[in-house]
């Protein structure tokens, strides 16, 4: 088990090339969000940072999963270092971190060295003495077991600041899921889902979710490995084993926590490991049941946003009811001169994103 929590807080495998912005229009919309001009004189209502795919490990650089593209494993904690050191630099202290999943590498486990890992990279985000929220990928469940999860850093759910006072009454089940939402300014509300509710590294036998991951991976993927698309090309992409996507119990507490957000008139964001828009992400890395996702979404006046990692190559779609569906760039595919993290700054109309290096700026105008 791990055990340093409380000691060290105080507070995808995408092998895929990017199409998000490039399909049914997302070109221009894109371009139209990165080159707006961003406006530096007006004082935004609060500040975050944004980060995403850290995965580090200390061994020498490698490659993605079909050696086509480089990672850079201690390359990943030096741009950690940086971020950190230019969001403590900002005029306007960034309220919290969202850090948006696969922070260590599976490789941490073959060495017996996860524990150690987290440690190293926990301790980095630590010296920056901003609060964290951290969503969990893929590589948090090749390293550790859910139990172990709850129980480390990794778990923000326990946060002390900002955490909503509303309660959203949920199903009881034996199957505890990684969610949770808070309120870091009045009218704004974020949301934290776990993408690995249903999956077949997330959750272990004899759990029933595990069986559900099963029956929906037998029924679309007959490959041995099971980490191999079941088809080329197509949305069909997504039946892989490093991909999960949201039980019902976790839909139901959403749409609870949306319905409480339409009333109070709040703008929410949603983030996840895995994106839910194909549109903006490559297909291999969408959620498997994205659809019941995007469809809460359409039907909730509340969401201006949803971010997302997973996709190392980022990607960026806005829908034609002009909620914005956010990509993040990988840490660990950014060569060792590059950046690739970011800083959005929250208005009453907007949010504006500052990115470095691969992530580009954009203007978030709210739907």
């Amino acid at each position: 088990m791990l055990k340093f929590k409380h000691s060290f807080r105080n507070s995808c495998v995408s092998e895929g090339r990017l199409i998000g912005w490039w399909a049914k229009g997302g070109k221009l919309q894109s371009r139209l969000t990165r080159t707006r001009k961003m406006d530096d004189s007006v004082q935004p209502l609060f500040t975050f940072g944004v980060i995403a795919d850290i995965q580090y490990a200390d061994i020498e650089d490698g490659f993605n999963f079909k050696h086509t593209r480089k990672r850079y494993y201690r390359n990943s904690l030096k741009l950690l270092r940086r971020a950190n050191e230019k969001w403590r630099k900002e005029a306007v202290q960034p309220s919290f971190i969202l850090q948006l999943g696969d922070i260590i590498d599976g490789f941490n486990k073959k060495y017996d060295a996860s524990e150690k890992a987290l440690e190293t990279v926990v301790n980095e985000l630590d010296k920056g003495e901003i609060e964290v929220h951290h969503v969990w990928g893929n590589h948090e469940f090749y390293n550790f077991s859910r139990d172990d999860l709850m129980s480390s850093a990794l778990n923000s759910k326990t946060t002390d600041g900002g955490m909503a006072e509303d309660v959203v009454p949920t199903r009881e089940s034996t199957e505890e899921s990684y969610t949770y939402h808070f309120s870091p300014a009045p009218h704004f509300r974020f949301v934290v889902l776990d993408a690995y509710d249903l999956s077949l590294i997330g959750r272990k036998e004899p759990s029933e979710r595990y069986y559900q991951s099963l029956e929906i991976m037998q029924a679309h993927n007959n490959n041995d490995d099971l980490n191999h698309p079941p088809v080329p090309k197509g949305l069909e992409q997504r039946f892989v084993k490093f991909n999960g996507g949201f039980s019902q119990d976790q839909l139901d507490w959403l749409e609870g926590v949306l319905t409480l957000a339409d009333e109070k008139l709040e703008k929410v964001v949603i983030v996840s490991h895995l994106p839910v828009h194909p549109n903006s992400t490559d297909p291999i890395c969408l959620a498997w049941n994205y659809e019941k996702v995007l469809s809460m979404i359409r039907a909730h006046k509340s969401v201006v946003c949803f971010m997302a990692g997973h996709d190392h190559d980022g990607g960026y779609y806005r829908d034609a009811s002009g909620v914005h569906y956010l990509t993040l760039e990988g840490v660990i595919e950014t060569p060792p001169d590059s950046e690739a993290f970011g800083t959005v700054y929250v208005y009453e109309d907007r949010m504006a994103l500052k990115g470095n290096g691969r992530v580009a700026d954009r203007i978030l105008m709210y739907p």
